[in-house]
């Protein structure tokens, strides 16, 4: 029997991982491949693609598709730690390396790879001569609309076409909004702890930025108000925070609604997993709740589909879609027509849904798994609190603060969790590891990576 894309991947995982393929190693041309193996091309280019998404395989134009040679791998040396400038330790792999339980990257074992290489195809080939022009700074007029479709059944909102604007992603997003509507003078808040990139952007452009604490129902809406009241934003991530994973209580969703219509401000909604809640339906949107057109909700396919994609969305208020039409066309240059077309198709025929109610059904036995085997591996030395979805955990430390020796512990053994006080920048902090869950295929896989760096954990925490 031919090897189907599948078998082909899994032999090239295994070999790898086994260290039968080195990184640097070079691999057979797809045509090559293809010809030994007696398959079609279409079927080593899916496997190719697994295993480049996974960061396995690097392609590198002439010199053609090799390991990855910055890949680490449980048992293997480490080459020297790169330059980081500014960036934690606990954080280089987020920017510059791949390994096992990174946090925000999805599943991609499980990614429908041959339909979304089917819908490239026939994206490529239905291309016209006017789409090859430079892309309009909105974004793709049916991808606007097919966004707006998924956001209003799914997320509870009720916008138009005209209101969506295509971007790179959070960081695109997040810039465009702040030069449209912010001065420099404009007070900003942001969680505490927050996502620890979107607080690295956010010193940079913003200079009155503030912290507002969070504990297990959210953002503290009480000491916004008594401490920062003139703030003009307000940055949250309600539906899941990022990274205590809790949900914004509707009593505070209303009290911050509250505060923004009747002081003018805005607060921008980051709804980066809140697609994924296993234990009920999907939570409303906070925007959903938005009666007075004061929120910017802003969202990613990075978290769903794949972060290669760069490919992000803003529904602005519908006051503000000239300034922002002005602003983008001074700013930015548009996404790719090409990509968005395949994003197009690929909601408007079904695949996201169907794609989005598997992978929760998924993650959630992948988390189960990790929390198990946290408890089966480590005992009482962690601890995790529950929550309803997303698509990472943090293992909270029971005693002691030193979880950024821990995480560099865990680091090489190629495990890429971040230190969870890193993510702070008051007081209050609470330590742990933040890790993600969504590439671990097996329980006993989970068990054989925490079991890698035990002896060290236990020297550190003993």
């Amino acid at each position: 029997m031919k090897p189907g894309y599948h078998d082909i991947y899994t032999r090239y995982r295994d070999n790898i991982t086994r260290g039968v393929l080195k990184p640097g190693d070079k691999v057979p041309a797809i045509r090559v491949l293809a010809e030994e193996l007696k398959v079609a091309r279409k079927t080593v280019e899916t496997a190719y693609a697994i295993l480049t998404g996974e960061g396995y395989l690097v392609s590198q134009g002439a010199r053609g598709t090799r390991v990855n040679p910055d890949l680490l791998l449980p048992g293997h040396d480490a080459p020297a730690e790169q330059a980081t400038g500014t960036l934690p330790e606990s954080l280089i792999s987020q920017r510059e390396r791949s390994g096992f339980l990174r946090p925000g990257i999805p599943a991609l074992d499980s990614f429908p790879y041959k339909k979304w290489l089917l819908l490239a195809g026939q994206a490529t080939r239905s291309m016209r001569q006017e789409e090859m022009l430079n892309p309009p700074v909105l974004g793709w007029y049916p991808l606007r609309q097919a966004i707006a479709r998924y956001l209003n059944i799914s997320r509870g909102l009720s916008c138009t076409a005209e209101q969506v604007l295509i971007t790179s992603g959070y960081s695109g997003s997040l810039r465009l909004i702040l030069d449209t509507l912010a001065s420099r003078s404009d007070k900003v808040v942001f969680e505490d702890p927050g996502y620890f990139m979107g607080q690295q952007l956010l010193k940079r452009i913003v200079p009155r930025l503030h912290t507002v604490p969070v504990d297990r129902s959210g953002m503290d809406t009480g000491y916004l108000l008594r401490h920062h009241h003139d703030a003009r934003f307000a940055i949250v991530t309600p539906s899941h925070q990022s990274p205590l994973a809790v949900t914004l209580s509707l009593p505070r969703k209303q009290q911050l609604l509250d505060w923004a219509s009747q002081n003018e401000a805005w607060i921008i909604e980051d709804d980066y997993d809140g697609e994924f809640h296993y234990t009920r339906k999907v939570l409303p949107s906070l925007k959903s709740l938005d009666q007075h057109d004061r929120v910017i909700f802003m969202g990613t396919f990075s978290k769903t589909i794949m972060p290669s994609l760069r490919m992000g969305y803003v529904v602005m208020p519908a006051s503000t879609v000239a300034a922002f039409t002005d602003c983008a066309d001074i700013v930015t240059s548009g996404q790719p027509v090409l990509t968005q077309k395949i994003l197009t198709t690929f909601l408007n025929e079904g695949h996201f849904f169907r794609h989005l109610k598997k992978m929760r059904a998924l993650y959630q036995i992948r988390r189960d798994w990790m929390i198990a085997a946290l408890q089966e591996v480590y005992g009482d030395l962690f601890f995790t609190e529950q929550n309803d979805g997303g698509m990472h955990i943090v293992a909270f430390l029971s005693k002691g603060s030193g979880d950024r020796e821990v995480a560099r512990c865990w680091q090489q053994h190629q495990l890429q969790v971040n230190a969870l006080s890193e993510w702070y920048r008051g007081s209050g902090k609470r330590y742990g590891l933040v890790m993600g869950y969504n590439n671990v295929r097996t329980y006993q896989e989970a068990l054989n990576l925490l079991e890698g760096p035990k002896q060290q954990t236990l020297e550190l925490l003993g």
